[in-house]
C-alpha cells in the first residue's frame, strides 16, 4: 500500500514524513523503521493489514488509567519500530525486520479488527506493542471505523511521529500513552537512536489537540534515574502539559541488550513518585511492581482512593459523571 505522508524527490528518491527521522530513502531501500520501502519512487507500507500480535488486554496494561478504568482494550501491532531502544521489552517483534528480511504476520483488515473488538466487548482499540506510527495507515483506517462503532482509540507510542501524522490521526485518537524515556539528549541518542525535543513538542501538540495524554517513564538504573533529571521531567510535565497529566513511573527489568543492568530499586520508584507529587502532579503512579499504594488513583482534592488497583484487578468508584464519589470533584479522564 502507498504510504500517506511522503514527498517524491529527484532520482527516484523519496522523503518519508511520517516521523521525525524524515528519512530520505533511495530506490529499493527502506527507512529506519524497515517497513516503509521505496519502490520505484513510490513509498510503500510493507505492514498494512499484516498483524503480528493481537490480544484482549486490560486497559491498565497499556498503561492507561484515565479512560474507562477496568475495561478491556483490543490490542494490535505489526512488526517494526522507528526507535532502536537497547532496553526494548518487545524487541522480538519491534526489531524483527532487522533480523528477518521478510515481513511476518497474518492478514487482518481494519474492519476485522473493529468487528473483533466489538465481539469481545472491548471498549477501545489500542495500537501498541510496537510503534503505531510505523503502521499508521492501518491504525488510521481502523480508528475511523472504530469511532463509527462507538469505540475509543489509543496510541501507545514513543511520541516521535511528525506533526503532520499527529494532526491527521487526532480527530480519531482519544488517548495516548507516550513514553517520555528520559530527559536528556544523550540518553535518546545512545539508547534509542533518536532525539528528545520532538517528543516534548509532540506532547504539547497532543494536549492542544485535546487528546487525553498519559506519560510513562521506565526508570533504568544509571541511565535516566538521576534525581535532578527526574525533577526536571516532573516540572516539564506540570508546567508544559498540566498538573492533571497522569505520569506512570515504571520499574525496569533486564532485557534485550540491557540484560546486564539490575532491576530498578523500589526505593527509586517511591522517590520519583514523591518528586512528581511535590511538583504538583495530581496523578502519579508506579508500575511493574504490584501491591504498592501508588497503583491507586486518589482524588486530588480529598485524597481518597477513587480507583483501587492491584496489578490488573480494578475497583472503580468514580461516578458516571466522572466525579469523586466522596466530594464530587471532577476527575481528569474519560469515564
Amino acid at each position: 500500500m502507498e504510504t500517506l505522508i511522503y514527498k517524491k524527490l529527484d532520482d527516484n528518491k523519496v522523503k518519508c514524513e511520517m516521523c521525525n527521522h524524515f528519512c530520505v530513502i533511495k530506490n529499493k531501500k527502506s527507512g529506519i523503521c524497515n517497513v516503509r520501502e521505496n519502490q520505484q519512487g513510490i513509498l510503500k507500507s510493507l505492514v498494512y493489514d499484516k498483524i503480528i500480535a493481537k490480544n484482549i488486554d486490560p486497559i491498565e496494561k497499556k498503561p492507561v488509567f484515565h479512560l474507562k478504568p477496568g475495561s478491556l482494550s483490543y490490542s494490535v501491532a505489526t512488526v517494526g519500530c522507528n526507535f532502536k531502544c537497547l532496553f526494548c521489552q518487545n524487541f522480538n517483534i519491534a526489531q524483527m525486520p532487522l533480523n528477518n528480511k521478510h515481513i511476518p504476520g497474518f492478514k487482518m483488515t481494519p474492519k476485522e479488527i473493529v468487528n473483533q473488538a466489538v465481539k469481545e466487548n472491548c471498549k477501545s482499540i489500542s495500537f501498541t506493542y510496537t510503534e503505531p506510527t510505523i503502521y499508521f495507515e492501518l491504525a488510521l483506517e481502523t480508528a475511523k471505523l472504530a469511532k463509527d462503532k462507538g469505540l475509543f482509540n489509543i496510541f501507545v507510542t514513543n511520541g516521535y511521529m511528525s506533526s503532520k501524522a499527529l494532526k491527521k490521526i487526532a480527530p480519531f485518537l482519544d488517548a495516548a500513552n507516550v513514553d517520555l524515556k528520559a530527559f536528556n539528549e544523550k540518553f535518546y541518542k545512545e539508547q534509542c537512536k533518536a532525539k528528545l525535543e520532538p517528543v516534548k513538542e509532540n506532547l504539547k501538540l497532543m494536549k492542544s489537540l485535546k487528546i487525553l495524554v498519559e506519560i510513562t517513564t521506565l526508570l533504568i538504573p544509571g541511565l535516566n534515574d538521576d534525581i535532578n533529571e527526574i525533577k526536571a521531567m516532573a516540572d516539564f510535565i506540570a508546567k508544559s502539559l498540566g498538573k492533571k497529566t497522569p505520569w506512570h513511573i515504571s520499574r525496569f527489568y533486564p532485557c534485550y541488550k540491557s540484560s546486564q543492568i539490575n532491576p530498578t530499586p523500589v526505593k527509586t520508584l517511591k522517590q520519583a513518585y514523591k518528586i512528581g507529587k511535590d511538583a504538583g502532579l495530581r496523578y502519579v503512579y508506579t508500575g511493574n511492581v504490584a501491591g504498592l499504594e501508588s497503583e491507586n488513583t486518589f482524588c486530588h482534592f480529598c485524597n481518597k482512593i477513587i480507583v483501587k488497583r492491584y496489578s490488573y484487578d480494578v475497583e472503580n468508584f468514580i461516578t458516571k459523571k466522572g466525579e469523586c464519589p466522596y466530594c464530587n470533584t471532577k476527575v481528569y479522564g474519560i469515564f
